[in-house]
């Protein structure tokens, strides 16, 4: 009778299932709190690690260049790494794991590259002659056009002298690169080698990684749990975001250019471009990893063939080819690729490249762009759990 004759329930009562939505909407990870530097911080606290920083930033020198090589190579390998130490994998044996994979890896590479790039390099080196010939008939072409319209020049001679000159060099290193073209391997174990330091300390950055990590997250604020939010974390992604990017572009470009220079071949507008094309797209390829001079080193090698063999004319396709590519690269390629993941404005970019390039130099420049991207996502983590306390001071408080 009581359940009969009860009250029915208010009509903004809520229901069972916007109950269980309340309530799962409660467990949702509240924002924490922000951290608040006061003003006296802001003041002394702040300056002082500043000039602190910089002092200590110049005292190291190519010391702090090498930690922060170190810092990036365990930045990008810490994910294979965690990877491989899933199945209850000792951490030691994850990281010789992926090291072994990283150096097997580019040994593979090295073997599937040096035999074509000898072969075209030794090509090259026999075919030196016959454009020294073609470019000494373009400058006597060149020297007669000067003297039809009332120049007097007399360029042929010194131009052989130059070009055998350059001949003989380029000669003697095409073709003692081109008979130890299969010892490229030894060539990269070498450079390995004497970047053994920078490998040992990364190698004990990744083995001591969770500590790091740890305490990377009792000196920055607090997050809100999740890895959305975890500074450690956000900063690996965007460090292997650009890596990976700048990889993958490289390897886009680098291939359009041996396919573009292999068609220019075949069709007969730059016939020595099927000859070389493998060798001129995996220096173009490599040469994108020099930010911005990259494109204008790469595209050196096939205009000069192209000059000396077909003329300016040729030279002038080979260049209109590689202004195309550019275009291309800098319209659809590059905003695509690195779309999602410097995310900074190009003023900045440029200046990090010049700052870094004038400090360590073209190394400085390869490591300016990472360590920007770490800057800017340690910017927005802070600006989203730090604020400042105000200095505008009310008349109540003055007193």
């Amino acid at each position: 009778m009581s359940g009969a004759s009860g009250k029915a329930p208010p009509a903004d009562a809520p229901s069972g299932e916007e109950e269980r939505l309340a309530g799962t909407a409660d467990e949702t990870p509240a924002e924490p709190p922000r951290a608040v530097v006061p003003r006296w911080v802001q003041l002394v606290l702040l300056p002082l690690a500043v000039i602190a920083v910089w002092a200590v930033a110049k005292a190291a020198g190519k010391v702090l260049l090498l930690f922060i090589i170190a810092g990036l190579i365990a930045l990008i390998l810490n994910p294979a790494v965690a990877f491989v130490q899933r199945p209850r994998v000792p951490r030691g044996l994850a990281v010789l794991a992926v090291y072994l994979g990283f150096f097997l890896t580019l040994a593979g590479v090295g073997v599937l590259l040096a035999n074509p790039i000898s072969h075209q390099v030794q090509r090259f080196s026999n075919n030196l002659p016959h454009l020294e010939s073609e470019a000494n008939k373009q400058l006597a072409k060149f020297e007669t056009t000067l003297n039809e319209n009332g120049i007097h020049a007399k360029i042929v001679k010194p131009g052989k002298t130059a070009l055998q000159s350059i001949t003989d060099k380029v000669g003697k290193s095409a073709g003692k690169f081109a008979s130890f073209g299969t010892a490229l391997i030894t060539e990269v174990a070498n450079a390995i080698f004497n970047l053994v330091l920078i490998f040992v300390v990364s190698v004990y950055m990744l083995l001591y990684a969770p500590e790091i990590g740890a305490l990377v997250r009792r000196i920055m604020p607090t997050g809100d749990g999740s890895k959305a939010d975890d500074y450690p974390v956000l900063v690996q992604r965007a460090v292997s975001r650009y890596v990976g990017g700048q990889l993958l572009f490289s390897a886009i470009m680098g291939t359009s250019t041996g396919v573009a220079l292999y068609i220019f071949g075949i069709t007969g507008i730059f016939p020595d471009g099927s000859k070389y094309a493998v060798a001129f797209g995996v220096f173009y390829g490599f040469a994108e990893l020099i930010p911005y001079i990259g494109p204008i080193l790469g595209a050196v090698p096939p205009v000069l063939v192209a000059l000396f063999t077909g003329g300016p004319i040729t030279a002038l396709w080979v260049i209109v080819l590689f202004i195309g590519l550019q275009q291309v690269e800098g319209h659809v390629v590059a905003p695509q690729v690195f779309g999602h993941t410097l995310r900074i404005n190009p003023l900045l970019v440029i200046f990090a490249l010049l700052l870094g390039l004038e400090v360590h130099g073209v190394i400085g420049a390869l490591v300016a762009l990472p360590i920007l991207s770490v800057l800017r996502e340690t910017a927005v983590y802070l600006s989203r759990h730090v604020t400042f306390e105000p200095w505008d001071r009310t008349k109540r408080e003055l007193l």
